[in-house]
């Protein structure tokens, strides 16, 4: 891996950490808050691509197990990884590798509405179901009420969703995988 690869690894890492700062939203029914983190995971797999773009939350799964406050209310440490919002951070590098495989793939042909559903399979529906069905099994309550509980996810995560493949688009030209496009 190149230095130019491990440094927009490390800088989305960070990105992801900056978006903890917007104020997350609790929903009061469900032990998960409404955060713009994922849009962070979503943009990482559309402009980096799935090896980068899975490094970039695999760095910043091993920021919060150090401890680090990369998480909304300034949380980090073991325990949140073993707590309800474990299944949705631990989705998060699988959601942005598969999200970034299909990027590469659709690379040379790339379109917005490719990208949101892109977005939408494995950044929406993959990362709730897993997240859910975690919370579901920690809370010791049925899946099916963890999945009833993120459904309430479903319009903001589509908002994000559109908006990673609309600023991917937008930014397309800086990204490394044009980078592998050229040679």
């Amino acid at each position: 891996m190149r230095t130019k690869e491990l440094v927009y690894a490390a800088l989305f890492a960070a990105l992801i950490a900056v978006l903890a700062l917007i104020p997350p939203v609790s929903l009061g029914f469900i032990p998960v808050p409404v955060t713009a983190q994922t849009l962070g995971v979503m943009l990482a797999g559309c402009f980096l691509g799935w090896r980068i773009g899975a490094l970039s939350l695999v760095i910043f799964l091993i920021l919060i197990a150090i401890g680090l406050p990369v998480l909304p209310g300034g949380r980090g440490g073991l325990a949140v990884l073993a707590g309800p919002t474990a299944g949705y951070l631990l989705s998060w590098p699988l959601a942005a590798g598969l999200i970034g495989w299909y990027a590469e793939a659709l690379w040379l042909k790339v379109r917005t509405w490719k990208l949101f559903t892109v977005n939408l399979i494995f950044g929406v529906l993959l990362v709730n179901l897993i997240g859910a069905t975690s919370m579901a099994w920690i809370m010791h309550t049925p899946v099916w009420t963890g999945l009833a509980g993120s459904a309430a996810f479903l319009p903001g995560d589509l908002i994000k969703a559109l908006l990673a493949a609309v600023i991917t688009m937008q930014l397309r030209p800086l990204s490394p995988l044009e980078d592998k496009r050229r040679g």
